[in-house]
C-alpha cells in the first residue's frame, strides 16, 4: 500500500474563482502533443517527484485504488517518487496547482476551467477522465420542488466548485437568485462534506448538492430525499464529475512520468471495475485515514452504483458546465480551446486496443 508516513499533509489553500474571454472549439484533442524535452528523469537514488492530489471522495475512487493498491507507484517506477495530498474540493487542489505545491490532481470541472481560464490558457491540461455520475441534490422531507427551496439554506462542498456551480444554475433555471455571500432567494453556504453531513442531520441546513459518498450517507443518516439526480439533466447521463489535470510545465519537463502516470490510471480504472470488492475496500479505508469519518459498506455499495469510472473525459459536458459557471457570474467568457491533452492517454489506449477518447 502507498498510504504511508512519509506522505504530506493535505494543502488546505483558499479557492479564487476568475476567468478570461471569449468562445469554445472544437477538434478531438485541442492541445498539440507534448514534445519529449531533454530532461534527466530520476533514477532509484535521485527520483523525479510526482506531487499528486485527490479528493477523499467516492468519486475519486480510482485515486483511492490507484494509490493504496500501489498500481500508480508502480506505473511511475523506481525512478519517481509519488507523494499524494488530499483536499476537501477543487478550489483548492486548483490554487495547489498553480502555486506548484502539487504536479497534477484529480479534481472537477469547474476548478479546471477556473484554473485555465484564470492563466489565460497557459498552466493546466486535462489529460483524462476518471469518474461520470455521482453527484445529487439531497433535501429534507417536505421539500418536493425547486419552488419548495425559497428562503431554504443549502450546502456545497465550497464556492465555485463542480456541485457549487451545478446548483446555482440549477435554481438559476427555475427564477430562484443566489449570490456568493449567502443572500438571493436560496441562501447557498459552502462547508467541507462531513460538514455538510453532520449539519443536516442537526437540521442546520435543508439541503445540499454534494458528490459520492455523502449524498447516500446524508440519505441514509439524515433522513434526506433525492430532489435531483445530477444525471436526469445531461445526455445518456453522462457528465464529468472528475478527471485528471497537470500543471503545463511539469508535463511539458516530465513527459514520461506523466504518460506513465495515465498509464496507471488507465489500469487503476480497470481494476475498480473488475474488482469492485477490493476497490470498495480501499475507499472505505482511504476516507476514513484521510478525514477521520467511517463509510457504512451498505452506504458505499448503494453510491457506488451510482457512478462510471472511465478514462473518458465526457468533454461534452465541460462545455456546458463552463456556459453554467458563467450564467451565474462565477466565471467570465473564456475559450476552453486547448484545454485538453489527450494525446499520451490515447497513446496508450491504441496499445492496448481500446478506443480513442475525444476532447472539445
Amino acid at each position: 500500500m502507498n498510504l504511508a508516513a512519509g506522505r504530506s499533509l493535505r494543502v488546505l489553500l483558499a479557492v479564487l474563482v476568475v476567468g478570461v474571454l471569449a468562445a469554445c472549439g472544437g477538434a478531438t484533442s485541442d492541445a498539440e502533443p507534448v514534445a519529449a524535452t531533454d530532461n534527466t528523469e530520476g533514477d532509484a537514488a535521485n527520483p523525479t517527484t510526482l506531487n499528486l492530489g485527490y479528493f477523499p471522495n467516492v468519486t475519486h475512487a480510482t485515486a483511492l485504488a490507484g494509490d493504496r493498491e500501489g498500481i500508480f507507484a508502480e506505473a511511475l517506477g523506481d525512478g519517481v517518487e509519488l507523494k499524494t495530498h488530499f483536499f476537501n474540493a477543487g478550489g483548492e487542489a486548483s490554487e495547489a496547482l498553480l502555486s506548484e505545491a502539487i504536479d497534477a490532481t484529480f479534481i472537477g470541472p469547474n476548478p479546471a476551467i477556473n484554473a485555465f481560464a484564470q492563466t489565460n490558457g497557459e498552466a493546466v491540461r486535462i489529460i483524462s477522465g476518471a469518474t461520470s455520475g455521482g453527484a445529487f441534490l439531497v433535501v429534507k422531507p417536505g421539500i418536493a420542488s425547486r419552488d419548495d427551496l425559497k428562503g431554504k439554506t443549502l450546502s456545497t462542498p465550497q464556492l465555485g466548485n463542480t456541485q457549487d456551480v451545478a446548483l446555482r444554475a440549477w435554481l438559476a433555471e427555475g427564477g430562484l437568485a443566489t449570490d456568493e455571500t449567502g443572500g438571493g432567494d436560496v441562501a447557498i453556504l459552502p462547508q467541507g462534506n462531513a460538514d455538510i453531513l453532520s449539519a443536516f442531520v442537526a437540521g442546520d441546513i435543508d439541503g445540499a448538492w454534494v458528490p459520492e459518498p455523502w449524498a447516500t450517507r446524508m440519505i441514509a443518516e439524515g433522513d434526506g430525499e433525492v430532489l435531483v439526480d445530477e444525471r436526469d439533466l445531461w445526455p445518456d447521463g453522462k457528465y464529468v464529475t472528475t478527471h485528471v489535470i497537470v500543471r503545463t510545465d511539469y508535463l511539458n519537463e516530465h513527459p514520461e512520468v506523466v504518460k506513465n502516470l495515465l498509464a496507471g490510471i488507465v489500469e487503476a480504472t480497470g481494476f475498480v471495475n473488475d474488482n469492485p470488492d477490493e476497490a470498495k475496500q480501499h475507499v472505505i479505508e482511504g476516507i476514513a485515514e484521510i478525514t477521520g469519518e467511517d463509510t457504512d459498506p451498505t452506504v458505499l455499495d448503494t453510491a457506488w452504483e451510482n457512478l462510471l469510472f472511465t478514462v473518458d473525459p465526457v468533454a461534452s459536458s465541460l462545455q456546458e458546465s463552463k456556459d453554467d459557471a458563467v450564467a451565474v457570474g462565477l466565471l467570465e467568457e473564456v475559450d476552453l480551446n486547448g484545454i485538453y491533452d489527450l494525446s499520451m492517454l490515447n497513446e496508450i489506449l491504441d496499445e492496448r486496443g481500446d478506443d480513442p477518447v475525444e476532447g472539445l
